[in-house]
């Protein structure tokens, strides 16, 4: 037995994207320890090859590394293409591309009635295509990575997909606008297609991370200068229970279980991995 368990996950394929991000290299890390033949997929090329080459030596699983773009489906179709001629099947996807962008994030938390002489660190001073690039990263790069690769696991009757979430979705939080809207459109894409799948074999859920450190929010959570938290960092961590970030292999377990069969009842569900963020009430 490996060391995760997973018995049945053994030989089985899945598709990474963004693999050799922060939290999507923890998820191949523990993909391939699970015996699972896995496809990396990022944007960055040396990154994912590279990670591949040496996930492959650690764990004596078959790995892949590739550059595909989540927003281009001629890119994602070659992908598919090149893992079918290679492994002849798909049986998993990880949709965990994403990612937040300075200029889709508000300076203010909230607009100061008594200072309306200038509104541009608020909702008004959003830049309008980084608020588009962010959307369609975050929820086009599910929705289409899902139209190309899920039709294979549907033609042969099993197979999984785990979007990755965020609790942004169940409560926006201030100042990413984009970013909220955009996970909590991922979340009611994966109740969709979860019925939508129902009796295809094909069950749909999503994973919703609490607060990791990422090179995406670490710009709001930590000082450049000194490394010390923000004052958004120190509130985050006064309302998580355990008191602390997540570390990214903390998101491994619920990944592998709701990839293998012992969760072949679980369908539609967007489960948090938060420290206890989402029950904590403030007071």
């Amino acid at each position: 037995m490996n060391k995760f368990g997973f018995e049945d996950l053994k030989n089985k394929v899945c598709i990474l994207t963004g693999g050799a991000g922060v939290l999507g290299t923890s998820m191949a890390g523990a993909l391939a320890a699970a015996g699972v033949r896995t496809v990396i997929v990022d944007r960055d090329k040396e990154a994912s090859a590279a990670l591949a080459l040496r996930l492959q030596k650690e764990h004596g699983a078959q790995t892949l590394g590739l550059k595909a773009n989540v927003l281009d489906n001629l890119s994602l179709t070659e992908t598919k293409d090149i893992v079918m001629d290679h492994f002849g099947k798909i049986d998993f996807l990880i949709n965990a591309a994403g990612g937040n962008s300075p200029g889709a994030t508000t300076k203010e938390e909230q607009i100061d009635p008594d200072n309306l002489n200038d509104l541009t660190g608020g909702f008004f001073g959003l830049e309008v295509e980084a608020f588009r690039q962010v959307f369609d990263l975050n929820f086009m790069g599910t929705l289409l990575p899902t139209m190309v690769f899920s039709g294979a696991m549907v033609e042969r009757g099993k197979g999984v997909v785990i979007n990755i979430s965020s609790m942004n979705a169940f409560k926006p939080l201030t100042k990413i606008p984009a970013y909220s809207a955009a996970k909590a459109s991922v979340n009611n894409f994966t109740q969709w297609l979860a019925v939508h799948f129902g009796k295809t074999g094909v069950r749909v859920n999503a994973i919703a991370p609490g607060f990791f450190l990422t090179n995406q929010n670490r710009f709001l959570l930590t000082r450049e200068d000194t490394g010390q938290l923000t004052p958004r960092g120190e509130k985050i961590i006064a309302n998580t229970p355990v008191g602390k970030f997540g570390q990214p292999d903390d998101l491994n377990g619920p990944l592998l279980f709701l990839l293998s069969d012992l969760s072949s009842f679980i369908n539609g569900v967007v489960i948090p991995v938060d420290g206890g963020y989402s029950a904590f009430g403030g007071v």
